[in-house]
């Protein structure tokens, strides 16, 4: 997309209100979180719709190809000094906009065009709700930073590394998910430390799913996130791994990592049940994202030897019947409890508890406030110091 495009598309969103915005914009970056956030209550709906949008500037400054490791970092981390109210949002978006490839999705283009849009509006939001942000963005920043300095042609020494990536991209939500959900019901405050350990291992359900989907995609861009030492158990080498193979030992290295990821959506459903029946959306946010990684862990277990993720990609029919079969089960723990062990019946697992212990990550780390971070800065509050959740 050239300048003067973006700069149109920019025009007319900044044209709608700040719901009608947040709403198109989720549409263009990703349609599975444009389905699921609407179904949250107000206002956990747009406080969550502004941190997924967050989340995917981190994304994008992540994923341009044309930027080098250390330019990203340094953007990383004005972005995070932008979400805490430090740096100006207007020059980190003109800055960030004119180094923008064209392997960069338009729908992303238009998102850094209207940072200080989206900006703003998190800075609209209660101060609980602005350091869930926040922390979020922090966390995930730096994390993600750190993992462009590794080799990753040839995958994660470990399956702790890989568990560090997962938090860094998907626990890290989970956290801010719940620290949102605590601000908004007193009653799931009562269970916020048994629901962040959960929220983490939610999360790396999720992505650990992602990963497996779409390895083969990563794989051509030089990437790998699988361990290492999970798939060296199976006497596999990934830097062997290749599209359309045909090796048994990395079907078992494959199996044992899709029972790893059956225990953490296992602990997902734990999580989900923790809020209470009458919050209907916020279990059917929960749900459906629950519901539409089994089926695509159980297209990959039924497929092993796929060579493209849209072979394992559950189709238009199976998120119509999670979505129909949730709905009809979300306020009966019993009958969601029965939902899942139908959906994963079959799948290994799930993996022993050892294999799922995130008590190293998650929940525990903070960001390291140095090399000119901080923490929020609200211009109406500016000698408060912020509680820290």
């Amino acid at each position: 997309m050239n300048g003067s495009a973006a700069a149109s598309v920019a025009r007319d969103l900044n044209a709608l209100d700040d719901a009608a915005f947040q709403a198109h914009l989720l549409e263009g970056v990703s349609r599975t979180f444009a389905l699921t956030i609407p179904q949250l209550p107000e206002p956990v709906h747009q406080v969550v719709a502004n941190g997924y949008l967050l989340c995917r500037i981190v994304d994008t400054i992540e994923d341009e190809p044309l930027l080098d490791r250390d330019t990203k970092r340094r953007f990383c981390e004005r972005f995070v000094a932008v979400v805490q109210g430090r740096a100006d949002a207007e020059s980190f978006a003109q800055e960030f906009a004119a180094l923008l490839s064209e392997q960069t999705p338009p729908a992303e283009h238009a998102l850094i065009r209207v940072i200080p849009r989206v900006i703003a509006i998190t800075h609209g939001f209660s101060r609980d709700d602005r350091e869930a942000l926040a922390t979020c963005v922090d966390i995930m920043g730096h994390g993600m930073a750190d993992f462009q300095d590794r080799d990753l042609s040839h995958g994660l020494p470990t399956l702790q590394d890989m568990n560090h990536y997962c938090y860094y991209v998907a626990g890290v939500v989970g956290e801010m998910l719940t620290r949102v959900f605590c601000n908004y019901s007193q009653y799931i405050a009562q269970h916020r430390n048994e629901m962040m350990p959960l929220a983490v291992s939610f999360g790396q359900g999720l992505q650990m799913t992602n990963i497996l989907k779409d390895v083969w995609t990563d794989l051509e861009r030089g990437v790998c996130w699988l361990p290492q030492d999970v798939f060296q158990r199976q006497c596999f080498s990934l830097d062997k791994l290749r599209p359309g193979h045909n090796d048994p030992r990395f079907v078992a290295g494959l199996r044992d990592l899709i029972a790893i990821a059956h225990g953490h959506l296992r602990n997902a459903l734990e999580y989900t049940l923790l809020i209470p029946e009458y919050e209907t959306g916020l279990r059917d946010f929960c749900l459906w994202a629950l519901g539409m990684a089994v089926l695509t862990l159980r297209k990959i277990d039924a497929h092993p030897y796929y060579r493209r993720g849209d072979e394992v990609k559950i189709s238009r029919r199976s998120v119509k019947a999670t979505i129909v079969a949730t709905r009809i089960c979300h306020r009966h723990d019993d009958f969601l409890r029965a939902l899942f062990a139908l959906a994963s019946r079959g799948l290994p697992g799930p993996a022993k508890a050892e294999w799922l212990d995130l008590s190293a990550i998650g929940a525990h780390p903070k960001p390291d406030h140095t090399n000119n971070r901080g923490p929020i800065h609200d211009p109406a509050l500016r000698i408060a110091t912020p509680r820290r959740a």
